[in-house]
């Protein structure tokens, strides 16, 4: 009976989460599709011709917006013939893409031009994983080319002062009860929820909708999450850390490292934390793809570090073990999922 009664209370705590979240991103998807956003892409609308050629953008006519985008092009033409004796080179370098208009209204701002030239898909969606990690796991040769040093060190250098400080951070967190509130709301399970619910959203939008763009973003943010999981699990295979909540109360938290039982996936070991690597390779999809639109980061970085920071207070994590996740999670996803695969 009171297995049962603690099984409501958390249903009742995730429900409520987790039906927000869905809503709130099911509500926000097409405002990052919206009329609005086209004209922060492509700039306010200076004379009629370009006014047709936003509009034909917003409404998937691309026959039309190529039209007028063309009368606008060639007044544009003629004007600068009478006052340059040279036409103007192509500026992208490339032959084959001369005088060619880009059908993604997105493109422009989006640094992951495979989402135009090589869409992810759930057949391809191993390989490019399996392409993914093989950078991933070459990193330290550019580290020996000298490549990469600066912020490597960075990151090298904070996760190892927070390490040294765990032990006094968690020993105030242990002796304080500020963090009631926040740790049932942002609990392990509810945060699991909101961290699927992110790429679901967005999957199940561009499905009804018939929005490639949106279940781009989430086959990505699924290859995202790949990506940082796998890396994520072999230190967890290695480094064997006691959570906190694993550590006896008469103890400091200073002797933590090789002493787990972790299975092949790596749980019950807490360096370093899935939960962050997870949640911030989605976020930074997401940021990414739309960042044309200013508040974006700002909330999706904002949800992930509030996520992230909640492993802490519930003793399912140390200090350490979040920031080392959440630097694998943006820095996988930014710099390898969304790298340039056009070259």
């Amino acid at each position: 009976m009171n297995r049962l009664h603690s099984w409501l209370r958390r249903s009742l705590q995730v429900f409520p989460l987790a039906t927000v979240v869905f809503f709130c991103a099911w509500g926000a998807t097409p405002a990052l599709h919206s009329q609005e956003g086209m004209t922060e892409l492509y700039g306010a609308p200076q004379s009629a011709s370009d006014q047709v050629a936003v509009v034909s953008l917003a409404a998937g006519d691309h026959a039309a917006a190529d039209a007028a985008a063309s009368g606008a092009a060639a007044s544009a033409d003629l004007a600068s013939s009478e006052s340059s004796p040279a036409p103007a080179d192509n500026v992208s370098g490339d032959p084959q893409n001369s005088g060619q208009q880009n059908p993604d209204p997105h493109a422009q701002n989006n640094p992951d031009t495979s989402a135009t030239y090589q869409p992810v898909t759930w057949k391809n969606l191993p390989g490019r994983v399996l392409g993914d990690q093989k950078i991933v796991w070459l990193f330290p040769l550019h580290l020996f080319q000298g490549q990469h040093l600066l912020p490597t060190v960075g990151v090298v250098g904070v996760t190892g002062g927070l390490i040294a400080a765990d032990p006094h951070i968690l020993v105030h967190v242990r002796n304080t009860t500020a963090f009631h509130e926040f740790d049932e709301i942002f609990s392990g399970t509810n945060t699991g929820v909101v961290t699927a619910l992110i790429p679901a959203s967005f999957y199940v939008y561009g499905l009804v909708r018939k929005d490639s763009y949106s279940e781009q973003t989430a086959l990505l943010a699924g290859e995202a999450y790949l990506d940082s999981a796998i890396p994520h699990i072999a230190i967890k295979l290695v480094s064997r850390r006691l959570r906190p909540s694993a550590v006896p109360p008469t103890s400091n938290f200073s002797d933590t490292f090789f002493k787990s039982h972790v299975s092949v996936f790596g749980k019950g070991s807490s360096f370093p934390s899935g939960h962050a690597a997870g949640i911030f390779s989605i976020a930074t999809v997401v940021a990414e793809r739309y960042r044309q639109h200013k508040w974006v980061p700002w909330v999706v970085y904002g949800l992930a570090g509030a996520i992230s920071f909640s492993r802490v207070p519930t003793f399912a994590h140390f200090p350490s073990d979040v920031f080392l996740g959440a630097a694998l999670g943006y820095t996988i996803t930014r710099f390898d999922v969304l790298r340039d695969r056009t070259h």
